[in-house]
């Protein structure tokens, strides 16, 4: 992904800095170089990131919605900045698939968490609510794209 990103605006944060606000919609999309980040949601800390090539923004560019998220500065960090990302991923098969990988990686995560709470509560009252969110996710067909 870093060799993709060549040639675009680069901008540097320092800890503490929010490079992304959970409910805004900045129309960018983010690539790390380097540093590190914590990802909140709804102000709870439901990731770290540090691998250079992350991207943030993707599924409000791909839903075309507000960050679902709050990306928050660690360690001094450098960005890539995509401004124009549809284009930009309808342009390059490899950043769509990029994209795409990161997107499967963390749905199979969710899906395992899931299972491993069903499977620990199964029998409580509140198991009725995890079927749905399971079922939800494997049945859920994609939004059309508003443009």
């Amino acid at each position: 992904m870093l060799q993709l990103i060549a040639g675009h605006k680069v901008q540097d944060f320092a800890p503490g800095d929010v490079v992304m606000e959970q409910e805004s919609a900045s129309g960018s999309l983010l690539v790390l170089i380097k540093g590190e980040v914590e990802i909140l949601r709804d102000n709870v800390r439901v990731a770290r990131a540090s691998a250079p090539g992350a991207v943030f923004g993707e599924m409000s560019v791909l839903l075309g919605g507000a960050h679902s998220a709050t990306v928050r500065v660690l360690k001094p960090s450098s960005f890539a900045i995509i401004e124009n990302p549809r284009q930009f991923l309808e342009s390059s098969a490899d950043a769509s698939l990029h994209v795409a990988k990161l997107l499967a990686s963390r749905l199979d995560a969710l899906n395992k968490y899931l299972v491993d709470v069903k499977e620990q509560y199964e029998g409580h009252d509140h198991m009725g609510m995890v079927d749905e969110v399971l079922e939800t996710l494997m049945h859920r067909q994609p939004r059309p794209p508003s443009h």
